[in-house]
């Protein structure tokens, strides 16, 4: 029993070390570099052996051209909820939250507003807020500049179907209002159930306020960074609730 634990700790740790670098570069990720940069106390034979492994299970692949390997959505959902590490926002982070959002909180939609536009500066991807207030549902959307760099490729087509959907509400609506089980859900490629979608990930959280609800979300790549933008929405959730 302690041996096999110490197998699946040992793959854990390259599996969450194959994500944590691929999101940070885009490349994939060898054995030699694992090796290298880590104290995994195995030898180079037995890390190429745990790659090779946690590909035949689905959670990594490779490109023909590569010996490296790069996550896939099975990885990354593995990693979401079992790997994943809670991150502490920079004070100064913090500070330009606390202070964005208590300049404008006279009016909702103009709080709401801002925090999009402070979600989208913090993590580099695009943010989705929507407010219900009675009479209708308004949506914002921040930074979709930052689509273009979502599919691992330039595939424009890709991009150009993203774009559309963030500029058509109902759809967008529809992609942000499914029922949450926890205060952040976080839905991987092909979880979204939309072709155009499936180079993207999506954390969507709630508020209420003033009697008022609605939903912050973040969409990204598949390779987003998910420690920091589930930290982000922690944060500016808590907030929200204090002001």
């Amino acid at each position: 029993m302690a041996r096999h634990s110490d197998i699946q700790q040992r793959k854990d740790r390259i599996l969450a070390i194959v994500v944590d670098r691929y999101v940070k570069t885009i490349s994939p990720v060898g054995s030699q570099y694992i090796t290298d940069e880590y104290n995994l106390e195995v030898s180079p034979a037995t890390v190429r052996n745990i790659l090779a492994e946690l590909e035949e299970e689905g959670y990594l692949t490779h490109p023909h051209t590569s010996a490296g390997r790069m996550p896939t959505q099975r990885g990354y959902r593995y990693y979401v909820d079992h790997l994943m590490n809670e991150i502490q926002l920079l004070e100064e982070e913090k500070h330009q939250i606390a202070q964005e959002c208590r300049h404008h909180t006279r009016q909702l939609e103009d709080l709401m507003e801002k925090t999009s536009q402070v979600i989208s500066d913090l993590t580099h991807y695009t943010s989705i807020v929507s407010l219900d207030d009675g009479q209708g549902r308004k949506i914002i959307c921040k930074g979709t500049s930052y689509v273009v760099g979502y599919p691992d490729s330039a595939d424009i087509l890709k991009i150009q179907a993203i774009l559309r959907l963030l500029e058509e509400k109902e759809r967008l609506m529809a992609l942000i209002d499914r029922t949450l089980e926890k205060k952040i859900e976080i839905y991987i490629g092909h979880e979204m159930a939309l072709k155009d979608m499936e180079s993207c990930s999506l954390a969507v959280s709630h508020f209420e306020k003033d009697g008022q609800k609605g939903r912050i979300a973040v969409l990204g790549p598949t390779r987003m960074q998910y420690d920091r933008v589930v930290s982000t929405l922690e944060y500016i959730s808590r907030v929200l609730d204090r002001l």
